[in-house]
């Protein structure tokens, strides 16, 4: 039985999924958190690429919150072409091809599969088809500059709608498969 593998991101109503930090928290409610938890919860093993893992991995050892408790142990498994050797932090170097990679991680023992970013390990992943789930987050807000998750290097793509939700924080989540 293969694991599952998903991915969210917060996401402008224009379409920037760069820099959430910068416009998304007032409108992350409760509802926001309990899906994060219930996302999260049986993931043992996360693909992330370099500059986020090297963020995290300056940030989140030592904490002591509900995340941190989470993020710690879980497996990583990090998207990069300059780091090699032992990484330290529950990491794994992530080699050759990235899609590759996550097929095979799929069929391995374990719970599910997150991917955790950057932008382009997820688009990535999932054009390549190797992302079960992809959540976005769309938050109430416009923003006048950042990256896309589809810019316009994407051709057209038709994805699938698998489940919608809106919150009381004026944010609809919505989440999509590949559709073939």
């Amino acid at each position: 039985m293969s694991r599952k593998v998903t991915a969210h991101l917060f996401h402008s109503v224009n379409g920037v999924v760069e820099s959430p930090n910068l416009w998304q928290f007032d409108a992350f409610g409760p509802e926001e958190g309990e899906l994060m938890g219930k996302t999260i919860g049986p993931v043992t093993d996360m693909v992330i690429g370099r500059k986020l893992w090297q963020e995290w991995s300056e940030y989140w050892p030592g904490r002591d919150d509900p995340f941190a408790a989470w993020i710690n142990p879980v497996r990583k498994h990090v998207v990069t072409t300059t780091l090699t050797g032992d990484l330290g932090w529950n990491s794994t170097v992530v080699d050759n091809d990235p899609a590759a990679y996550v097929s095979k991680l799929k069929e391995t023992d374990g719970g599910d599969i997150s991917v955790g970013g950057g932008i382009e390990t997820i688009r990535t992943l999932f054009l390549a088809g190797v992302i079960d789930a992809l959540t976005l987050t769309t938050h109430p807000v416009v923003v006048g500059e950042g990256r896309r998750l589809f810019d316009e290097s994407v051709p057209v793509t038709r994805l699938g709608l698998v489940d919608a939700i809106t919150t009381s924080a004026g944010n609809a989540i919505l989440t999509y498969n590949l559709r073939p």
